[in-house]
């Protein structure tokens, strides 16, 4: 297969297994260097002498404003780019291409935006995120960087789904480990050899961005790709890009309940944990949030795989195209999340220590680990059930699975279990609430599904 092939001709030409594998495999291969870049990025900053773990836990108050610069690009483009794919599978390949362009306009000006607000209130955010004496200076000087490359962050990480969506997933690939590479070689430059700190890693962390969205916007310019970057369609219209997001709101929802929930984990942390240790344990927090990082990132590379050829097939009416590449999507997600949860939860104490020298911080992260990834390789079913109702366009059950494990169990969980358990009960929610979200929208799902063959076939 040639590497510009369509994603029509690609689903002509192949099994859908086999064309599943191909799609997501450089779309796992990117998040897993993403990951990858996140942890050493994470080891660094731990290591820097004397502020590691303070700097660490700084980093850690940061993550819902970064959360936030994600969930916007994935309102706007993860939506908009499921139903450029449907509407190229119903053969109207103009809307398609206007939803694309309208999604790059809305990128750049939610980007400048959310960057302007941000800086406005900079500081009484990270109080309120759970921000110290100790930890809020370095979450100031880190953010105050990082947030220069909003722009650039949006669109890379937002149109590159217009990329995977139309089958280029090599393509995507190379966007995602083109910045990651950039970000690795200068993080240990900046941070140590220019003596920068945390400031270096975000400077790493904007140059990276720049590069991916340079990378992502000249393949899209080019003549390679079916849906393309026309100045002349710029203007979003209105009516697409309102489905579109409403689309995305579940991928939005999720990334804005990682927000929520680390916000009020943070605040808990201080008020359960002994005397002395609540700084400790939002730096094992924050750990902990890295390592979900690169859990989720094979699972989200097959749900990139699966998503042209779901809504592609939707929009042929193509119901068993759509069973076979959900059942195929099941079992090499389960098989993933299953290799992972080992490693976590058999070797939790040799991973913490990859992350920091200090010993106390060591050996809380550990049991924190074990706690909150004991139930985890459920979520290989749960990400392919949820996130398979936006490739088919279902704004409602999406919508509502979205909410679900961190808005309806998580945080009620979080709330309960410290006053019977302590501190550690903070972390056992995460595990529990993993349990009770897959097996509900495993039956909603199953039942959706015999709906829709009952449609397709009439």
């Amino acid at each position: 297969m040639m590497k510009s092939e369509s994603l029509e001709a690609q689903l002509k030409n192949t099994t859908v297994t086999r064309l599943l594998i191909r799609l997501s495999v450089p779309a796992a291969a990117a998040q897993l260097v993403s990951a990858l870049y996140n942890v050493i990025d994470r080891m660094y900053i731990s290591h820097i002498p004397s502020i590691g773990t303070d700097a660490l836990a700084g980093l850690g108050l940061c993550f819902p404003l970064i959360m936030l610069n994600t969930a916007i690009s994935l309102l706007i483009a993860s939506g908009s780019s499921a139903l450029s794919t449907i509407k190229m599978g119903e053969g109207r390949n103009d809307d398609a291409e206007k939803l694309l362009n309208g999604s790059f306009t809305l990128l750049v000006v939610t980007g400048i935006i959310l960057m302007a607000v941000t800086y406005a209130f900079l500081e009484p955010l990270l109080m309120f995120f759970g921000g110290s004496k100790n930890t809020l200076p370095f979450a100031k000087e880190y953010m105050s960087i990082y947030l220069i490359g909003t722009v650039a962050g949006q669109v890379s990480l937002g149109m590159n789904y217009f990329i995977n969506s139309q089958g280029y997933t090599r393509t995507g690939m190379i966007s995602v480990v083109c910045g990651a590479v950039v970000n690795i070689i200068l993080d240990p430059i900046l941070i140590f050899g220019l003596n920068m700190g945390i400031k270096g890693a975000a400077v790493a962390t904007v140059i990276s961005q720049l590069v991916s969205a340079l990378w992502v916007m000249a393949f899209l310019c080019g003549k390679t790709p079916v849906l393309r970057m026309n100045k002349s369609r710029l203007k979003p219209n209105g009516a697409l890009m309102r489905s579109g997001c409403v689309l995305g709101l579940s991928n939005f929802i999720f990334q804005i309940n990682e927000s929520v929930v680390v916000i009020v984990l943070n605040r808990l942390l201080l008020k359960y944990s002994p005397a002395g240790l609540g700084d400790t344990h939002i730096a094992a927090l924050s750990i902990i949030a890295t390592m979900q990082q690169f859990f989720f990132m094979p699972l989200k590379g097959l749900v990139q795989g699966s998503q042209p050829i779901i809504s592609y097939s939707i929009g042929a009416r193509d119901y068993p195209k759509i069973h076979e590449t959900i059942i195929s999507a099941r079992i090499l997600s389960l098989a993933c999340a299953f290799t992972v949860w080992f490693v976590y939860v058999f070797f939790p104490g040799r991973i913490a220590a990859l992350f920091t020298p200090d010993p106390a911080l060591t050996e809380i992260a550990s049991k924190a680990i074990r706690v909150s990834f004991s139930t985890v390789f459920v979520l290989g079913m749960q990400m392919i059930n949820q996130n398979s109702f936006v490739s088919m366009g279902n704004v409602k059950y999406s919508f509502i699975f979205g909410l679900m494990r961190k808005i309806f169990l998580l945080m009620p969980f979080a709330l309960i279990f410290p006053m019977f358990f302590g501190v550690w009960g903070i972390y056992a929610a995460e595990a529990v609430s993993n349990v009770i979200t897959t097996i509900v929208t495993y039956f909603f799902f199953n039942s959706y599904m015999a709906k829709l063959k009952a449609d397709f076939s009439r």
